[in-house]
């Protein structure tokens, strides 16, 4: 028996990543160098991380979402709205926001929380917030670095507009690169 990291999330369509890739090309010109940028390959949307997790543990999990999913029809979601994260006035994460059927995206996600919490797994004590993340700034930034990201943040404008139909859930594996987080689907729910 082996620990992977898993999490739990919906994925895009290629071309709202295609689109996701050409925003991050136009803030990485401009931006400090204190971002780390997220390959737009694996650009997601999260409903629950889950961490360490035995590889035995994975046919429960998948049944777990299959419990969640239930009665939960394929929906619509938007993307656009560039905006980010920010604490003590410091930039943290640089995001793409999700409009759309939000009510049924949040159901969905309480589902997933409870039932993965039945097997054990921490609830989040943050409140869901569904985003597309671009970039983490790095805890090394100064306080003219994080000034300067948040302004270009503000006069950047992201006008397109995606739907993303969503008709299933992964169940993801997260596997640690010094180049980067490789993520693989090692399930999939459809919703019905």
């Amino acid at each position: 028996m082996s620990l992977i990291r898993v999490f739990i999330a919906i994925d895009l369509p290629a071309e709202v990543k295609s689109e996701l890739a050409g925003l991050e090309a136009q803030l990485k010109k401009n931006s400090p160098a204190v971002v780390k940028w997220v390959d737009p390959n694996g650009i997601h949307i999260t409903l629950k991380f889950l961490g360490e997790t035995s590889d035995a543990g994975i046919d429960e999990l998948l049944q777990a979402i299959q419990e969640a999913v239930q009665g939960v029809s394929p929906f619509q979601l938007e993307v656009r709205e560039l905006g980010s994260f920010t604490a003590s006035d410091r930039t943290q994460t640089i995001w793409v926001g999700v409009k759309g059927a939000l009510d049924t995206l949040n159901q969905l996600q309480k589902n997933i929380e409870a039932n993965t919490e039945l097997l054990g797994y921490k609830r989040e004590k943050r409140p869901y917030s569904p985003h597309l993340t671009l970039g983490r700034v790095r805890d090394i930034a100064c306080p003219s670095e994080s000034l300067r990201l948040g302004k270009l943040l503000s006069e950047t404008t992201f006008s397109a507009l995606h739907n993303v139909n969503v008709d299933a859930v992964n169940l993801m594996r997260s596997q640690l690169t010094p180049a980067g987080p490789i993520y693989t689907c090692i399930g999939q729910v459809k919703l019905k």
